[in-house]
């Protein structure tokens, strides 16, 4: 029989839009010790999904995409069942989840620190994420999800500090200085490099830990068994994979909220496409947008990422499909027809 889950710790890694949560998480899981399971859960304000592609596939890591909400409000039920149905079918030593960028962290808090996971879980560190350059525009320090984001936060990583300004960083440092309770850390990540060792400071102090291990009474309690049953038939493995698209007929998502919007598609993977006609298409797309996408091309399969207008390209392991998301203020996205005709013209493989 099964050991009793008990104490797994959770870490939720937060940020805005574009500041490096997913290369973090990989960076950390660069750094795993051997034998342990990691379970990650990405959340994404998109439709069809995007940074789940950026994960291989491996036995001792398991990758869940949520995309097309927000864990933080109207996924707060889905989040349940998918933390469910992910500690009883692969028993995960550690969880790291990333809510949305535009996602409030206190209501995520609420369901991991809630009854439904009583004694199960043990909420460690809270990372936010912090690009110094978007302290610049006078509306990030006054968006509300941004701060609180910040505020909720044990530690505070600095990233793309290698793309900032001595002044952009110095500038950072000092507004933090502003928050109550003072951070218990603040640390230069560029590139996402954040020690593991960092994450779990003092964890075998944290309150949570202390907590007696669960019975097995409360693991197949009646609260937990909706939560199994909902996953089983909503959110089995592959629930939020749709089917795939008909070749040269891509299917377009779009949707909207926290006056943001977004726009994306997926493609059939046998559509393939130019990767320089898709770059230059790609590259007229206004700056403030978040583009990130993975495509087959005739370079191979290929990761797109630009967030405040910096740009990697990179070999992408992912083969299911092609997918795209454009995401903007509300009323900033290009016009759906347009560039869906721009894109459909990059394809050099199509039925």
């Amino acid at each position: 029989m099964p050991e009793p889950l008990a104490n797994i710790p959770v870490h939720l890694i937060t940020g805005f839009l574009g500041s490096g949560k997913s290369t973090l998480i990989h960076r950390l899981i660069e750094q795993k010790p051997p034998g342990e399971r990691w379970a990650v859960l990405i959340n994404e304000f998109g439709q069809v999904g995007i940074d789940q592609t950026m994960f291989e596939t491996r036995d001792d890591l398991v990758v869940k995409g949520l995309p097309g909400g927000c864990l933080c409000c109207q996924l707060a039920f889905v989040l349940q069942a998918t933390l469910v149905n992910l500690l009883h079918r692969y028993r995960p030593d550690r969880v790291i989840v990333e809510p949305s960028g535009l996602g409030h962290p206190a209501g995520l808090l609420e369901v991991l620190r809630g009854e439904a996971f009583a004694e199960v879980l043990g909420v460690r560190s809270i990372v936010a994420l912090l690009d110094p350059r978007r302290l610049d525009d006078p509306r990030a320090r006054e968006h509300e999800t941004f701060r609180d984001q910040i505020a909720m936060a044990d530690g505070v990583a600095l990233t793309m500090t290698d793309l900032a300004t001595p002044a952009q960083r110095s500038a950072a440092g000092e507004w933090l200085e502003g928050f109550w309770p003072p951070k218990r850390w603040v640390l230069d990540a560029p590139g996402g490099a954040l020690p593991l060792a960092q994450l779990m400071a003092g964890e075998e102090g944290e309150e949570d830990g202390e907590r007696a291990p669960v019975t097995r009474e409360v693991l197949d309690s009646e609260a937990h068994r909706r939560l199994r049953e909902a996953a089983s038939h909503v959110l089995a493995p592959g629930a939020f994979e749709a089917p795939l698209p008909e070749r040269g007929r891509p299917q377009r998502e779009t949707g909207g909220a926290l006056g943001h919007a977004t726009l994306g598609w997926r493609w059939h993977p046998q559509d393939t496409f130019d990767l320089d006609r898709l770059g230059n298409v790609l590259a007229e797309l206004p700056q403030p947008l978040r583009v990130k996408g993975v495509f087959s091309t005739d370079a191979g399969w290929k990761l797109y990422n630009r967030a405040d207008g910096v740009l990697t390209l990179t070999d992408s392991a992912w083969r299911r499909d092609s997918r795209l998301e454009v995401i903007g203020e509300a009323g900033s996205l290009p016009d759906e027809r347009q560039l869906e005709a721009a894109l459909t013209a990059c394809l050099v493989s199509a039925a």
